[in-house]
């Protein structure tokens, strides 16, 4: 083998670019070299005089898809997922029961990690609550962020041993990848830590990732029943606290007076959000990770795709855990996303390259990895070659690009992270000889 491999396709879609029909990219040191026609690329190797070796997928090659929101030390609770539920509190006693029992953390997020590979997905937003699952994206080798999940603490037990214990297991989680805290969400912490955790992960440059807008108690309450909030004399103690005393203030414009919201952080669901409380979301440069399958079997109402799409949010889109949804195939929820945005009323043509686009970018874009020296979520030079080979007709690029978005589930035939095989089917492997 030499060191540099052609990856061409029968359709190449590079996400920051248009798709490419016949296309290529040249990958060397876990990079990519070239991307572009396929004529071009190997035209360009050869005037460097450089030797290289090909793979050719008659398919679609595109990025390795992101998942911005997963909790994969719980993928062994999928008999909770396989529940309906009446909504949040529902779900949640069911959760609470099996979750007291106890599971193996570690072989469960692991077993996770796993599945994600199978369907395409290159990185991971990963919250974990048990120090024993901290591990996982580490030990798969797959990209993204750790988030440490911080929740239940009171201002005083904060203060006492809370900010301790949580910046601890923090500094524990093993790197690569990136890490950060995870706020479970503004009803249960108090305001204390909300307003603490940020510094702690600001001071060492990593990352917030918090659930917004999951349950309705959250949502604005309008006309409020009480305004304007007298916080330049005092801090409330806790978002439930505030509502106890009749303020309508959202969950959203709580979190933002408290300065969780920024570039380094984002936030999963935003169901139960008004068109203020996204627009601080923009304002804020705080993407948004949509995960409607999950919010489906909860029993919570569909979040507003089509809004987000029209008034120019960043979104991203994650799976959840199987304790709330059905796989943890990214591509099922992008086309869950599809099938709401046309309901709701989206017509725009660019739906279905949206979506994508918020698979892959859009997913790295919020956690920060789109830039930098090992960016991915598209197919540009100098990014890792992190890859997606999906089994699909690419005839017409828009038919394609369209089909991914609409039924693109099952359909990855194999997954590269930084230039290395770690899931080949055995079609990928019979047509083109390269398995993982």
């Amino acid at each position: 083998m030499t060191g540099v491999t052609v990856y061409s396709a029968g359709l190449v879609i590079p996400i920051t670019a248009p798709p490419i029909p016949g296309g290529a990219i040249a990958v060397a040191g876990g990079r990519i070299r070239h991307v572009g026609d396929r004529a071009w690329v190997i035209a360009e190797l050869a005037a460097r005089g450089e030797a290289f070796d090909e793979v050719h997928w008659p398919g679609v090659l595109m990025p390795g898809l992101v998942n911005a929101h997963s909790h994969l030390q719980y993928t062994g609770m999928a008999e909770v997922g396989r529940g309906g539920y009446a909504g949040f509190g529902d779900w949640s006693a069911a959760f609470d029961a099996v979750y007291a029992g106890g599971r193996d953390w570690r072989s469960d997020a692991a077993a996770g990690a796993r599945m994600m590979i199978e369907a395409g997905t290159t990185a991971v937003a990963d919250i974990v609550t048990d120090a024993e699952a901290g591990g996982a994206l580490h030990e798969a080798g797959l990209g993204g962020i750790t988030y440490w999940e911080v929740m239940s603490w009171t201002g005083p037990a904060w203060a006492a041993t809370g900010r301790a214990q949580v910046e601890a297991a923090l500094d524990a989680l093993p790197s690569p990848p990136g890490t950060g805290l995870s706020p479970h969400a503004p009803y249960s912490l108090d305001a204390l830590p909300l307003q603490e955790i940020p510094d702690i992960v600001r001071e060492r440059g990593g990352r917030i990732h918090l659930h917004l807008g999951e349950a309705a108690f959250e949502r604005e309450e309008l006309p409020p029943l009480r305004d304007p909030l007298p916080w330049h004399d005092s801090l409330p103690g806790s978002f439930r606290e505030l509502r106890g005393a009749g303020y309508g203030t959202g969950a959203t414009e709580f979190v933002d007076r408290l300065g969780v919201l920024g570039p380094d952080c984002h936030i999963a669901h935003g169901v139960y959000m008004t068109s203020r409380d996204r627009a601080l979301l923009r304002a804020r440069g705080t993407s948004v990770a949509l995960c409607p399958r999950s919010n489906a079997v909860i029993g919570l109402d569909e979040p507003p795709v089509a809004a987000y799409l029209v008034e120019g949010s960043g979104i991203a889109v994650g799976t959840d855990s199987l304790s709330s949804s059905p796989s943890l195939d990214l591509l099922a929820d992008v086309a869950a996303l599809h099938r709401i945005a046309r309901a709701q009323g989206y017509t725009d043509r660019d739906l279905a390259e949206r979506l994508l686009r918020a698979a892959t970018l859009g997913g790295a874009h919020a956690l920060g990895i789109d830039t930098g020296p090992d960016r991915t979520g598209y197919l540009a030079v100098g990014a890792l070659a992190d890859l997606a080979f999906l089994d699909a007709p690419t005839v017409d690029a828009v038919d394609a690009v369209e089909l991914l978005a609409s039924d693109g589930a099952g359909r990855v035939a194999a997954t590269l992270i930084a230039g290395v095989a770690r899931h080949t089917s055995p079609t990928f492997a019979d047509t083109t000889g390269v398995r993982a």
